[in-house]
């Protein structure tokens, strides 16, 4: 299993989410003083009825509470968007 199936595996299970996009940006920073440990960079979108009523900073936590056994061994910079299922359908 690749580190991105297992960001999309635990995000799904810990956040009962409907839908979830995980881009490892991890080339992008070769070189980085982060990723010289072999920590990935990555840009997650996650779908949750759990986001209902949270804004944007509860939200992140929630993701990172999910992700928290992965860094920063394994993750080493985040980049999230988290949308309630309403909010993913106005995105279009």
């Amino acid at each position: 299993m690749t580190r991105a199936q297992k960001i999309e595996e635990k995000l799904r299970d810990g956040l009962a989410a409907e839908h979830v996009e995980v881009e490892d940006d991890s080339a992008r920073h070769a070189g980085h003083a982060g990723a010289e440990g072999g920590a990935g960079h990555f840009n997650v979108v996650v779908v949750s009825d759990r986001f209902e009523g949270k804004n944007r900073v509860a939200r992140h936590r929630a993701v990172y509470s999910v992700l928290d056994g992965m860094m920063p061994a394994e993750i080493h910079a985040l980049s999230a968007r988290a949308f309630t299922p309403s909010e993913w359908l106005d995105q279009g």
